[in-house]
């Protein structure tokens, strides 16, 4: 008799050995899929028994009005359905079942706020601050603040990366992106520096670029931390993390005349309509410009 339980780690294995998924994304599956054995369990009298091939249209639809009932967000509910879709998708090609129950259902409608940017000016107010001492620590704050503004990397692809994936002479740091895709991002004179003079103050044997005071790897929390911390301090009334650096990183490339699809290689976008909702950030600056330069704008 096979269970639910079965299938599930089926698919999880084919994610994170074949479709090389991360650790973070593959539980995120888990997640879900176990939300889906939990409800289909407590409408079956044998426990952790479920025949797959009984799962219909019908039975996700009662599923999806169950998560309803838990007030999730529009979001959280797309990412769910998407779960479901890929999961009997799986299911399908490895001859399991014959169709995808899933392949109907609806996505909810996404609302798209556009993501926060910090101004040029207060980017280069929150660059100043951690230069106050000859700490170790205020060198590896400066680098981190240096590196995040000018690569426009994510925080999980920094904290990854090791000494060797660093190339100063060639300004270049070499980053591995989603879908374990590698790509190389130029780095600014002020990057180089400050990275440099971190690494030259080190006396730990750790390969990776960033370490705490312990010289263990930094993690995206400890991240979040050092810039909350610089936040404040450089008195920014935005609500600011680390990713907002990659959102500033972006638009101000856009507003000095960047071309799309050189930010969206920069950024690591396997589609450029994730890039574009940039161009939005953009228009605001447009048309302050306009308004000052036009005779007949106002």
């Amino acid at each position: 008799m096979i269970t639910f339980s079965y299938y599930i780690d089926k698919f999880l294995n084919y994610l994170e050995i074949e479709k090389n998924y991360s650790s973070f994304t593959v539980l995120n599956y888990k997640i879900d899929l176990k939300e889906l054995e939990e409800f289909l369990n407590t409408n079956n009298t044998q426990e952790g028994f479920f025949d797959i091939k009984n799962i219909d249209y019908f039975v996700l639809r009662r599923f999806l009005s169950f998560l309803n009932t838990k007030n999730l967000s529009k979001r959280t509910l797309s990412r769910k359905i998407s779960t479901l879709k890929s999961f009997f998708k799986f299911m399908v090609k490895e001859g399991i079942i014959k169709s995808n129950p899933a392949s109907s259902l609806i996505y909810p409608r996404l609302d798209k706020p556009l993501p926060k940017f910090l101004t040029e000016s207060e980017v280069q107010k929150i660059l100043d601050m951690p230069i106050n001492s000859e700490k170790i620590e205020d060198y590896r704050d400066k680098a981190i603040l240096e590196f995040l503004y000018s690569t426009g990397a994510r925080v999980s692809e920094m904290v990854a990366l090791k000494i060797s994936d660093i190339d100063l002479i060639s300004g270049v740091a070499k980053v591995m992106g989603k879908g374990k895709k590698e790509r190389l991002l130029p780095l600014g004179e002020p990057a180089i520096q400050s990275i440099k003079k971190y690494l030259d103050a080190r006396t730990d044997k750790s390969p990776f670029f960033l370490v705490n005071k312990r010289g263990k790897p930094l993690t995206d929390r400890g991240v979040r931390f050092i810039i909350d911390k610089y936040i404040k301090k450089a008195a920014i009334s935005l609500k600011v993390s680390p990713h907002v650096f990659r959102h500033s990183f972006a638009t101000h490339l856009l507003n000095r005349g960047a071309d799309l699809r050189s930010v969206q290689e920069l950024l690591g976008h396997s589609n450029i309509s994730t890039t574009q909702v940039y161009t939005h950030l953009t228009i605001d600056n447009l048309r302050k410009v306009y308004e000052k330069a036009h005779p007949r704008a106002l």
